[in-house]
């Protein structure tokens, strides 16, 4: 039995708060200030850090961002009111390389990227952890709605307690060397609410701040416009064609489209409802059929984070459940291993509008683990 001066603090190291240094990654929002708060006032030795990830300028015409000026303004006054350090770093080459590029490549070949997993995998949990580890610091806690337990082998993935809020999805690709430093102390709450009943506790002044909604550099989900402004020309005309080989009209732009779309697609006139089904970035066609034509049941996925106890490999399949998109239940299926970092995946009901470049994230067959996860591609 451990004596007083051995237990555990509630991040889990065997010494005071006051002498565990935890760094805090502050969007400005309401779930990493009350992160914040909540250990300044457990008497934690924190440190909050901001990253500006891209122009100042253009940040500030945008509400509802995660990381515009606004946010840096009040990610400040949170530190201000608590009384705990606060840095911003300049993280915007790095964020332009490691996220913006990706996201206007894939989109150009077709794809439907999901940057926010890409920040967190090459930003937050990789450069801003390493900072972390540069302040000296025992942990680093984010704000995001998912729980890390301890289990037999070391720290689990597993999901929010509140599956309303869950960002598993988003958190697939972090590896057990980041989990053993990384702390969610909001994964366990019931619901939005108690985070916000938690900030007023606080005092804080974004008790009431609402949540943003777009990717922080899409304003208002508008993907085609940022693309034409990062790669300007990219947006070529060409044919939308029924997957039956006739010509139905003229597009102008690929990227303008994704799979399983319906509306907006300027062909009307047509008896039945048609989807886009595929988009071919070398042909340049929008090619459209009916639903039954999204209908996909074996998923190739590539660059596999795996969290199960065993290898990938050490078996020729797992039985799981998956998602393929952030807003869809897990279903049912079968991971076959083809090597450490790919995999067939089987649906065992078909789903609609798979498509590349969104995430195929596994969890356990019962219960609440996560067991990582893949990037979709065209196979």
């Amino acid at each position: 039995m451990l004596d007083d001066t051995t237990k555990l603090n509630s991040l889990g190291f065997a010494k005071p708060p006051s002498e565990t240094r935890v760094v805090v990654a502050m969007s400005g929002g309401v779930d990493s200030s009350v992160v914040a708060a909540m250990l300044a006032e457990e008497g934690y030795d924190v440190v909050g850090v901001t990253l500006q990830l891209y122009d100042h300028g253009a940040a500030l015409a945008k509400k509802g961002a995660c990381c515009a000026g606004i946010d840096i303004h009040d990610a400040r006054r949170v530190a201000e009111e608590m009384g705990f350090p606060h840095y911003v770093l300049d993280y915007e080459n790095i964020f332009q390389e490691a996220v913006i590029d990706e996201f206007a490549d894939s989109y150009l070949a077709g794809a439907t990227p999901v940057p926010c997993i890409r920040c967190n995998e090459r930003v937050k949990f990789k450069d801003l952890l390493e900072t972390a580890k540069d302040l000296e610091a025992d942990c680093m806690a984010t704000g995001h709605y998912i729980q890390r337990k301890m289990g037999e082998n070391g720290p689990e993935l597993h999901c929010a307690a509140d599956a309303n809020r869950d960002q598993s999805y988003f958190l697939f690709s972090t590896t057990p060397e980041q989990l053993a430093f990384l702390r969610f102390p909001l994964g366990h709450l019931p619901s939005k609410d108690a985070t916000r009943a938690l900030a007023a506790k606080y005092g804080l002044a974004v008790a009431d701040k609402p949540d943003s909604q777009d990717i922080c550099f899409v304003p208002n989900g508008n993907y085609a416009s940022v693309i034409e402004k990062l790669r300007p020309g990219a947006a070529e005309p060409g044919q939308i064609v029924h997957a039956d080989g006739r010509v139905l009209g003229d597009h102008n732009g690929v990227i303008h489209y994704t799979i399983g779309q319906r509306r907006g697609l300027g062909i009307g006139g047509l008896s039945e409802p048609l989807y886009v089904v595929k988009l071919d970035v070398d042909a340049k066609q929008v090619v459209v059929g009916p639903k039954e034509l999204l209908a996909t049941r074996t998923i190739p996925v590539r660059e596999i984070n795996w969290l199960g106890d065993a290898p990938l490999t050490s078996q020729p399949e797992w039985h799981v459940r998956v998602k393929v998109r952030s807003t869809r239940p897990p279903r049912d299926a079968i991971i076959r291993p083809l090597t450490d970092t790919t995999a067939q995946v089987e649906l065992l009901t078909a789903e609609e509008g798979v498509s590349p470049g969104q995430a195929c994230v596994f969890y356990e067959t019962e219960g609440s683990r996560i067991l990582g996860g893949g990037w979709i591609w065209k196979g």
